[in-house]
This record gives C-alpha cells, sequence and structure tokens, in this order.
C-alpha cells in the first residue's frame, strides 16, 4: 500500500517536482498583476496545458508560503511505480 507525506520543505518539493519533469505553475488568469494565482505543478504530457503558466521557483514558494500551504505528495503508486500524485493543502496548525 502507498502512503501520502505531507511537508512544506522547498527543497524536498522541489526534488520530488523535479524528479518528474515537472514544472512549477499557476493557473492563467488568476493571480492579480505579477502575483501567481492558484499554485500547479505541470507535468509533460504531450500537449502542454494552455491554461497553465510556468513560474520561477522562488515566485512559486513566495506564494506558497504567503498561502500557508502543504505539499501533499505520494513516492509511489500501490504496484511500485514513480507517482505523480499531489495537491497542495492547508498547512496544519
Amino acid at each position: 500500500m502507498s502512503q501520502a507525506k505531507t511537508t512544506t520543505n522547498h527543497d524536498t518539493i522541489r526534488q520530488w517536482v523535479e524528479d518528474r519533469q515537472g514544472t512549477p505553475a499557476t493557473v492563467e488568469g488568476t493571480g492579480e498583476g505579477d502575483e501567481p494565482g492558484l499554485l500547479r505543478i505541470d507535468f509533460p504530457d504531450g500537449e502542454p496545458d494552455p491554461q497553465l503558466e510556468t513560474i520561477e521557483w522562488e515566485d512559486f514558494f513566495a506564494k506558497f508560503d504567503e498561502s500557508e500551504l502543504a505539499f501533499l505528495y505520494q513516492e509511489q503508486t500501490a504496484d511500485g511505480q514513480l507517482s505523480r500524485f499531489c495537491k497542495f493543502v492547508n498547512k496544519p496548525r
């Protein structure tokens, strides 16, 4: 059985994403001015998602911390394959 983990550690998040060839992104049209909106991880699965805009890690983590988020992720699937499951959740208080 595969378990999900939660972290707020920037290095852990960045390493997990990069190990899966993902990039930090924001949903286009959800931010104000230059501020990123809803955060996402974009994985290269053929056609790029037109709703996602790649952002720099520095901007990603600034929004991540400001929004008091945590990163919920899974290392492997139940059958032992590399997992891409992740989502943003409220940071535990």
